[in-house]
């Protein structure tokens, strides 16, 4: 279908289904997620995301910026997240000792006892919710479609 350049180029019924495939997952499929983690462990997914990222990280201490793009927050967001961490003893922040500019998460003993607790219901449900319904050949091609959606900020590149 030929455009304009003031008319935009719609979408082929093709298209329509994959971008609303797309748009259904990215909307429904946190809360689906979401809802195990916060009957079972009381953490949003966004909080399970940030403690087990730093708990995957080299020594359990990550940049508070990779962090908030991992977990797909802005750094006021996380930090807001991190200082009630950091109330409860899960998570200790401090300067990066390589670059002063950037601050450190810092997973403690106690954040980590938690995420570990929480990790079976979050795998149970994406297990339930995401690699069950799909074939090995879906799985691969999922992530493959990732891998080309993906943005990733310059300076964490």
């Amino acid at each position: 279908m030929a455009s304009t350049p003031d008319e935009p180029l719609w979408l082929t019924p093709d298209e329509k289904e994959a971008w609303t495939g797309l748009v259904s997952l990215v909307l429904l499929l946190p809360g689906r997620l979401e809802a195990p983690l916060q009957h079972e462990s009381g953490l949003t997914l966004f909080e399970y995301l940030a403690l087990s990222h730093i708990s995957e990280a080299p020594g359990r201490r990550l940049r508070m910026s990779e962090l908030a793009y991992l977990a797909n927050g802005s750094l006021s967001r996380l930090s807001n997240v991190v200082k009630r961490f950091e109330q409860r003893g899960w998570v200790e922040r401090s300067p990066d000792p390589e670059d002063g500019r950037y601050t450190i998460a810092a997973l403690t003993d106690a954040g980590y006892e938690v995420v570990v607790a929480a990790a079976p219901t979050h795998v149970r449900s994406v297990r339930r919710f995401v690699l069950d319904p799909l074939t090995a050949a879906d799985q691969k091609a999922l992530a493959r479609i990732a891998a080309k959606l993906r943005i990733r900020p310059a300076d964490l590149a």
